[in-house]
This record gives structure tokens, sequence and C-alpha cells, in this order.
């Protein structure tokens, strides 16, 4: 997995103050980002978080690149609506040899690891040959709808990977460009960074928090999983190490700075 934090908004904790001094004065827009040093900034940013006045931190937005994630987490990352996404297409990309994500709990029974890769190099076999069938079908039918030779393979391999997609797994990695809004972001940690998150989308959510907060450390100062800034909310569901994932966060904070 990589992630990369590709752009954001300029200066983000300094707008955010500038919206929230917007909600609260009577300052014109023309001195909105007048007197807004970095101690009156902090001290907007903390009236935020214990108000809990959110809409302002929707002003800034943050761009990742993600790369070597699995169609799985795809599939769960997508379910956070207030966000955009780009991905990697399978019906326009053929995926020669294509990489896959292996579950660490797959990966350290050898049994179980040799009969997933085997089922990975099945796959890529069956798509491999499906891709064939399809591309001599749909060549013949362009050759004699009159195309050229060149036009007529150039779309057969388009609408023969169409369709020969289907049978790649989950495990299939793909590429995804993300922008979210800090309000989201927080959602986002709040959600994927619990321990009862997915192991995957949890590594890939801890990676993000990371970047976000080495740019902008006061407004991600509570983000994280819930009982990184108030108790647990998962109820009996809970994993009980509420003091470890704070130290935990401590940490990756620190580390950050």
């Amino acid at each position: 997995m990589t992630v990369r934090l590709l752009s954001h908004t300029p200066d983000p904790e300094r707008l955010i103050a500038a919206a929230a001094k917007n909600c609260y004065s009577s300052t014109d827009v023309d001195g909105i980002l007048e007197g807004l040093t970095e101690e009156k900034t902090l001290s907007f940013l903390q009236m935020l978080t214990e108000i809990g006045h959110e809409s302002p931190i929707e002003h800034v937005s943050f761009t990742f690149a993600i790369e070597g994630v699995s169609r799985s987490l795809l599939a769960q990352i997508t379910r956070h609506r207030m966000a955009s996404y780009s991905v990697q297409s399978q019906r326009y990309v053929r995926e020669h040899g294509f990489e896959y994500v292996v579950p660490p709990a797959i990966e350290k029974i050898p049994q179980a690891k040799a009969q997933f890769l085997q089922a990975m190099e099945d796959d890529q076999r069956t798509y491999e040959a499906l891709t064939e069938a399809l591309m001599e079908g749909y060549l013949k039918e362009n050759l004699q709808a009159g195309m050229s030779e060149k036009a007529a393979r150039s779309q057969a391999e388009k609408k023969a990977i169409e369709d020969a997609r289907y049978v790649l797994p989950n495990a299939c990695t793909t590429r995804i460009v993300m922008t979210a809004n800090a309000r989201s972001l927080y959602n986002f940690f709040r959600l994927r960074c619990c321990n009862r998150a997915q192991w995957e989308i949890r590594a890939l959510a801890e990676e993000m928090y990371k970047l976000v907060y080495a740019v902008a450390p006061t407004l991600f100062r509570n983000a994280g999983p819930a009982c990184v800034s108030g108790p647990c909310t998962e109820g009996k569901m809970t994993c009980g190490q509420a003091n470890q994932v704070r130290a935990h966060y401590l940490a990756l904070q620190n580390a950050s700075s």
C-alpha cells in the first residue's frame, strides 16, 4: 500500500478560522483574514471543537493518491459518499499479470497462502483466455463491418476486457485518487481507524491520518477513532482497548509533529 497527499487547501487551519470568524463576528469580507495570528487561529479551532460546530471545517479539502489496495477495499471506501473518487478502470486498462493483496491471516498460514496464490494464478490464466477468446470474436465482427485492422483490434480488445474483468478477484489491486473535506475525513477516521474496522481499510485510514495531521495538527488533534476524543461508541462490540488506542494515536501525533 502506498498513500500520498497530492494536494490540500493552502493554510487550512487559518481558512477554517476565517469561516468561524465570519459566523461569530461582524467583520466584513475585506477584514475576514485580518488578525488571524497563529494564536487566534488556534483559539477559533478549539472553540469549534468545544461547541461541536463542524460546518466551518468543510471549507478545506485534501486529495490523496492511493495505490496497492484491493477492490475489496474500494467497495468499502466508496460507501463514504461525501468524497470524490477517481479509480483505475478495469474496463479500459488490461490486467496483464495483475497484482493482488494477500490478507495477513492468509499470509501467515503456509497452506492457506499456497491455495490463495494458486487461485490468483488460475484467475490470471482464465482472464487472459477469456480476453483472447472474446477478442477473436469481436475482431472478426469488426473486420466484417469494414473497419481497418488496427481500429478493429483496438476496439476488440476494449470490448473483450470489458467482459473478461468479471473473473478478476476482489484481491486485485487498484489505484484511487480521493478528495474529501476535513469534516468527512473526521467521520472516515472515526469509523475506519477503529480497531473493529477491517484490517486493510484501517491501515489506509491510519496512513491518511498521519499525512493530514502533519499538515494541520490543530485541526486533526481530536481525529481518529471515537475513543481518542471520548468514550468508545461500539457498545457491546467494543475492543476493550481504548487506553491502548489513545496511546497509539498520541504516539502517531508525536511522530508526525
